[in-house]
């Protein structure tokens, strides 16, 4: 009796153990959380072009990348055209802005952005200008001014009558302004790629910023700017609470350190 008892133990075990190692099997292993699709928005004096070289690091090491067309007429008409690109995304996004860029992501609300970064970049708070960041009595040291700023009068939608004031980077100054470490065969691409500028976007009022909510953002601090002021980004950065970085670059740092944008981009996509 004894030992009949025994061996049935033993095959309710044997059995048991079967049974729990089927359902073991059976559960469904957890997935990893899907990488984000990384969007990035080019600022004024430029085009999506001048992400090539960040994008392409990017990709190689399997990031989905968008670089979008940013018309350049104000930070609200430019943060809606984003936005639709952005809604058109599945799952989360990473945000980044370069420059003016900056200032576009800073109107952007949408809930599948996950995190923010700030590449030389405006990041206005609610009411405040873009020009406010290169006020010379706060923040000497642009040089972004005429003669080298120059103005010309552009066909517009957006603007009075069709037309619009728009500012860009005269040729002879661009690289020692913009890019004075990049090299000439860059800069003739650069130039051949320069978009005109609203003059009336600096002086728009930026709305609700992204970066006062939950969403975590980063800062690249180009050193050696000449266009935003690197004291103005050092304060923006800590203003949004950034985690920050600093290059000795000129305020075209994507272009000029292409893996240094693309290593902070890398932090915070995840």
């Amino acid at each position: 009796m004894f030992r009949r008892l025994s061996r049935m133990l033993a095959t309710l075990t044997v059995a048991l153990c079967a049974i729990g190692i089927t359902l073991t099997c059976a559960v469904p292993t957890a997935q990893a959380a899907p990488r984000p699709t990384i969007v990035l928005v080019h600022g004024a004096f430029a085009d999506k072009t001048s992400w090539d070289g960040v994008a392409s690091i990017l990709r190689r090491e399997g990031y989905r990348v968008v670089a979008v067309d940013n018309p350049l007429r104000g930070p609200a008409h430019d943060a809606a055209v984003v936005d639709r690109t952005v809604r058109s995304l599945p799952g989360p996004v990473v945000l980044v802005g370069h420059s003016y860029g900056g200032a576009v992501i800073t109107n952007i609300h949408d809930p599948k952005v996950t995190r923010l970064v700030y590449v030389a970049a405006f990041a206005p708070g609610a009411g405040e200008p873009i020009a406010s960041a290169i006020n010379p009595l706060q923040y000497p040291g642009s040089q972004l001014l005429p003669p080298a700023l120059q103005l010309k009068v552009v066909r517009d939608a957006t603007g009075v009558g069709g037309y619009n004031l728009d500012a860009y980077i005269e040729a002879s100054a661009f690289p020692k302004i913009f890019a004075q470490d990049v090299s000439p065969t860059t800069i003739k691409t650069m130039l051949a790629h320069q978009k005109s500028f609203a003059a009336s976007a600096n002086l728009e009022l930026s709305g609700r910023p992204s970066w006062a909510t939950t969403t975590p953002s980063w800062y690249v601090v180009s050193g050696n700017d000449r266009v935003i002021p690197p004291a103005a980004q050092r304060d923006a950065a800590k203003r949004i609470r950034a985690r920050t970085t600093e290059i000795a670059s000129s305020h075209a740092s994507l272009v000029s350190h292409p893996a240094a944008v693309a290593g902070v981009i890398r932090q915070a996509a995840g």
